[in-house]
């Protein structure tokens, strides 16, 4: 019974700990623990609004942490995984860095909100490099691929 080695338990693990060892598994959990630490910053804030940009873009990325690790978006071909992807980090860059440059520019006298602001900027930038990984896969997918050679019009 202690032996997790043949349990489906032991795999998940096993597949989460050579997830977080890859790349795009390193940004994954670095996305969603600097959005829990916003979360905290902003829930301790007095103005707790801004707490609903950090709640949405950390369980997107848990969401497609999962699908990335259990390596769903194999098994699942009618939804395009990276460019979902590359518009959940974009969507998510452009969302942290606006509120963020919102919660540091008014923020005066609210120190949590500051911080979450500032961690937000990181978040910021930490989402637009995601989104330029994936670009660049995107990119290098597209010219790997072959050309059609059919020479009927």
């Amino acid at each position: 019974m202690a032996e997790t080695e043949g349990s489906a338990f032991g795999g998940c693990l096993e597949k989460l700990k050579n997830y977080v060892r890859t790349r795009k598994g390193t940004i994954l959990a670095a996305e969603i623990l600097i959005s829990f630490i916003i979360l905290i910053c902003y829930a301790a804030s007095m103005y707790g609004g801004y707490s609903a940009v950090a709640i949405c873009e950390m369980v997107f990325a848990i969401i497609f942490f999962i699908i990335f690790m259990m390596e769903l978006d194999k098994q699942f071909l009618v939804v395009n995984w990276l460019w979902s992807d590359l518009f959940r980090a974009a969507i998510g860059a452009a969302l942290y860095l606006i509120t963020s440059l919102i919660c540091v520019i008014g923020g005066a006298g609210d120190g949590a909100r500051i911080a979450g602001g500032v961690f937000g900027l990181l978040a910021g930038i930490l989402f637009a490099y995601d989104s330029y990984t994936i670009f660049l896969e995107i990119k290098s997918s597209r010219q790997h691929s072959a050309a059609p050679t059919d020479d009927t019009v």
